[in-house]
């Protein structure tokens, strides 16, 4: 069926109607699929990024946290910079400032807060590299600087870096059914479309056509018809995901997502997948049909 499938032959494209509802509904159906699907795609792509990202930026930070009366809080954080910088794996450690605490502590208890009304610990903020041992550091901070808590930002990282991966196979399983769903809708309207024409099907058996020049009428009419719907529902998709993603740092919840670079390609094989869908679907299709009209 498919070696002559593209050949053009006006006598079998008249067993399919050129126009009418089933035209109008797999044309429409794979243009929203399309346009679904890439959407879906760009948010897969974009959790993919982030968990990346979560993950880089977390393995090479940490922080110290100095629990301490205030006449020793002086003195404890910079016996607690003298070690960091001693400390291998370190590569950066700075206090946070008054103003940059208060910054942190904003959100929950609005920005006119003063540090003197609460007994907020004195934060360092550390960068590390891959030699980072934070069970060694936690040792020595243990003997010299007893009021250091050390966080290295496991416990945050895997379930954030989790969620994000969840997100990223949730784009891609959104995509998987979005193709099943073309394939159910083309499927759908191929069985209209070949009960719609039981009596020309009968006619053009009567006169020696076969079942297999029939059924390549259907397959070519309902996967062009998808492969045009498909192209115009992701050009469009492509062009809704260039819009609401070029924001820059205003972006907010939108920030990262769509696509980078060479991840635009992906956008080219997306209608030739779902045309291809559409062609296995009716001609499973075809050929059952064909078979309960016999």
């Amino acid at each position: 069926m498919i070696g002559g499938l593209w050949a053009p032959d006006a006598q079998a494209d008249r067993v399919v109607p050129p126009s009418g509802a089933n035209a109008r509904l797999t044309l429409f159906a794979s243009a929203v699929m399309a346009f679904l699907a890439v959407f879906s795609l760009a948010l897969a792509l974009a959790a993919a990024r982030l968990a990346d990202r979560w993950e880089s930026e977390m393995a090479q930070s940490a922080t110290l946290r100095i629990v301490a009366p205030a006449e020793q809080m002086d003195e404890q954080t910079a016996l607690a910079l003298d070690l960091l910088r001693t400390t291998t794996g370190v590569s950066d450690a700075r206090a946070l400032s008054a103003a940059e605490q208060q910054a942190l502590l904003a959100p929950w208890f609005g920005a006119d807060l003063s540090l003197d009304a609460l007994p907020v610990p004195q934060l360092i903020e550390i960068r590390t590299d891959a030699d980072f041992d934070a069970a060694g550091l936690r040792l020595r901070l243990a003997g010299e600087v007893p009021g250091a808590v050390l966080d290295d930002h496991g416990r945050w990282r895997a379930p954030l870096i989790r969620a994000a991966n969840r997100l990223r196979w949730l784009g891609w399983g959104t995509a998987g059914l979005i193709l099943a769903t073309v394939a159910a809708i083309v499927t759908l309207a191929a069985n209209a479309s070949l009960a719609a024409n039981a009596q020309v099907i009968a006619v053009l058996r009567l006169v020696g056509a076969t079942d297999t020049y029939i059924a390549r009428a259907f397959v070519r009419r309902f996967t062009l018809r998808t492969l045009i719907g498909a192209t115009g529902g992701a050009v469009l998709g492509g062009a809704a995901i260039a819009l609401i993603s070029d924001r820059g740092e205003n972006a907010g919840l939108l920030t990262g997502f769509g696509f980078q670079g060479l991840e635009w390609a992906l956008l080219f094989p997306l209608p030739l997948v779902t045309a291809a869908v559409a062609l296995f679907a009716t001609g499973l299709a075809a050929d059952r049909a064909l078979k309960g009209l016999s």
